[in-house]
């Protein structure tokens, strides 16, 4: 590192004229801005412990068979598909500030109406509004968060995105095991409430303020934000108001983001990890334990234990090194989790019906009572690889490695196909584990694992400490 190098970091980290610590708005910023994807972490945990509450429901016309259940699981993920291309629309033409502002309206809309769901069509149509703000929040929190943040900690703050997901779906596991599921969905309106509120107070994005040709206005948000000017570098604008044109993926700067960004998204989902968290009680139930529900809970606070330790070195490990760690782990848990149910499958002593509580020490009943352990370790394995790399790192390389003249064109694709991807994955898990038995099934997702390693260490640049603008001319090759 030569001085000159030496001495723009340090200026990144010091405090502008030694008083005030640089970053103390802008975390506040990110917090306004993570508010969302918290309330989508929310808004997919809520399935979990809501359907086993409304397959008991007292009224025949809420109550839900298998298909019913199975749409109310996946039909968010169709929303979320639509608010992926909304979102791409709204984050180039309203801003990023904006559409977060817009996006806690279908999420507390679609809260409101599952509160006072009469029937079924309602409880989908209220999961389909999450859905939709899902999709718009899962897009322009992580642009507006990268957008804000200065090279530093621009992997701390865009790691805290997922790491608020997972926040979300645990909140939903333990509301759910103490609120039935019309007092879960009234909780589901206070963060994006919150959300709407803290957005008020921060200013827009200085990288879309300018390309509003808005100078002025972009210096002032760089100083309520930073603390001064220094260290910030301007981006490159050309014709970014003329929007996108099929032409521009002639540019490597243009198609080879597009093909990583798709890439890694596809991945993350054909990993399971979506099917996972979506029936994680009903798999602990087909793994035999005693208590499906206070296993779910577990899996959650593992996830956000892990994430936040993801977030905590990314920075400092980068994103490549993680995503390959991440994706060796998932691939050895899904194998041993494919195993388990290999081998106790079939035949009326195969029973693993083990309390989570009692001491490792005692003597299990039967040789397949241990094995119980095997699905939970290998299950909690699972969870904290994918939560180290796959889970926060595709989200935080969308929003860095795209030029600003095709981002909300480019980051609209991205979260399309991960929102499909995580649809047919939810909606057709249940068919692919009686069509290849649940072993089968995983053993499947541990294939797509091991692509994603090979994807990474072939394809997947490193953007651990590099501006935006760095990012963009190594794409071009300059």
């Amino acid at each position: 590192m030569t001085p000159a190098d030496q001495e723009e970091r340090q200026s990144l980290l010091r405090p502008p004229g030694g008083s005030v610590p640089r970053g103390r708005r802008l975390f506040l910023a990110a917090f306004a801005a993570a508010l969302g994807p918290l309330s989508f972490g929310f808004a997919l945990g809520y399935s979990s412990p809501a359907i086993p509450s409304l397959r008991r429901d007292a009224s025949r016309a809420l109550r839900l068979g298998d298909d019913a259940a199975s749409w109310f699981g996946a039909i968010v993920t169709l929303g979320a598909a639509a608010g992926g291309v909304l979102g791409g629309w709204l984050v180039d033409r309203a801003g990023r500030k904006l559409s977060l502002m817009l996006c806690t309206l279908p999420f507390v809309a679609g809260f409101a109406v599952i509160t006072a769901a009469q029937d079924v069509w309602m409880l989908l149509g209220g999961r389909l509004l999450t859905g939709l703000a899902c999709g718009i929040a899962s897009l322009v929190a992580p642009v507006y968060i990268a957008e804000i943040a200065y090279p530093a900690v621009r992997g701390l703050l865009g790691s805290c995105v997922q790491l608020m997901v997972v926040t979300g779906i645990l909140l939903a596991y333990m509301a759910g095991s103490i609120l039935e599921w019309r007092w879960l969905a009234v909780l589901g309106c206070a963060a994006p409430s919150l959300m709407l509120l803290l957005m008020c107070c921060v200013p827009e994005t200085p990288r879309f303020l300018l390309t509003q040709h808005k100078r002025q206005e972009a210096m002032a948000a760089l100083r309520f934000l930073w603390g001064s000017e220094q260290g910030w570098e301007e981006p490159h604008l050309g014709d970014e108001h003329q929007g996108f044109h099929l032409t521009q993926l002639r540019r490597p700067g243009v198609y080879k983001p597009f093909i990583i960004g798709i890439s890694l998204m596809a991945f993350q989902q054909l990993s399971g990890i979506n099917a996972v968290m979506f029936y994680a009680e009903t798999i602990f139930e087909e793994a035999k334990f005693k208590d499906s529900s206070l296993a779910s809970v577990i899996v959650g606070a593992i996830q956000v234990l892990f994430t936040a330790a993801a977030a905590l070195i990314m920075d400092r490990a980068g994103r490549r090194l993680l995503l390959a760690v991440s994706g060796v782990i998932m691939v050895f848990s899904t194998s041993a989790f494919g195993a388990y149910f290999k081998l106790t499958q079939g035949g009326p002593n195969n029973s693993s019906h083990v309390d989570l509580f009692t001491p490792i020490s005692m003597e299990p009943v039967d040789a397949s009572a241990g094995l119980a352990w095997l699905a939970v370790g290998s299950m909690c394995f699972f969870i904290a690889g994918f939560a180290l790399g796959w889970g926060p790192i595709p989200w935080l390389l969308m929003s860095e490695i795209f030029p600003l003249d095709v981002k909300g064109v480019a980051t609209g694709v991205c979260v399309l196909t991960n929102w499909l991807m995580a649809f047919l994955v939810t909606k057709e898990f249940s068919n692919l584990m009686e069509v290849l038995r649940p072993y089968g099934a995983f053993w499947l997702s541990s294939t797509f694992c091991i692509f994603s390693v090979l994807f990474t260490v072939f394809c997947v640049p490193e953007t651990k400490g590099k501006t935006l603008e760095q990012i963009t001319a190594h794409f071009e090759g300059r």
